[in-house]
């Protein structure tokens, strides 16, 4: 059975989460100072990025715009054909994290596919992030994780004991035996 539906769901579920939690830090944390959640552990401090993670690669928008497009394809096509539930969490993730951040640099300021990201959460000695960028790297780690154990994407799931196929059932006769008495 396809998990397509699946893939699609959590990518969906990712993006509205992350879009609804943007708007509301644009709303409530632009030009504000830090707030502190729990301590110095957790922040909510607003940050607009122009490159891909850690800030890198701020003049290469168009380029990380069209990576995720292409990202976003692919997933969509090997989704298709997964059969693994897991791996449909994890390409769900995925494309919901690329998305969400898609769709920041297409519509953000300061222009089309040159937008900002916008980060709001903080954590000692780690760049601000976002729920998309918590979307890729949880993915990212259940991948290796899925990986490491060899569980296989298109992997059928277990199976309730099945009868085997060479024996009849009751009440069947079996076409290709020849009868001997008589």
């Amino acid at each position: 059975m396809s998990r397509l539906p699946l893939t699609l769901g959590v990518a969906a579920g990712v993006v509205l989460l992350d879009q609804v939690t943007k708007i509301i830090a644009v709303a409530r944390l632009e030009g504000e100072p830090p707030i502190q959640v729990i301590g110095e552990w957790l922040q909510l401090t607003f940050v607009r990025n122009s490159g891909a993670a850690f800030s890198l690669a701020g003049n290469y928008t168009i380029v990380i715009s069209v990576l995720a497009i292409v990202v976003a394809v692919a997933i969509v096509r090997t989704a298709r054909t997964l059969t693994n539930v897991w791996w449909a969490v994890v390409l769900g993730g995925i494309l919901g994290g690329a998305l969400g951040n898609l769709i920041d640099r297409i519509f953000r300021e300061p222009a089309p596919f040159r937008g900002h990201v916008v980060d709001f959460l903080e954590l000692p000695n780690w760049p601000v992030f976002n729920v998309a960028d918590m979307a890729l790297v949880g993915s990212a780690i259940l991948a290796v994780i899925l990986s490491v154990k060899g569980v296989e994407m298109g992997a059928p799931e277990p199976v309730e004991e099945q009868a085997d196929a060479s024996d009849p059932e009751p009440g069947e006769a079996d076409l290709g035996e020849t009868r001997t008495d008589g």
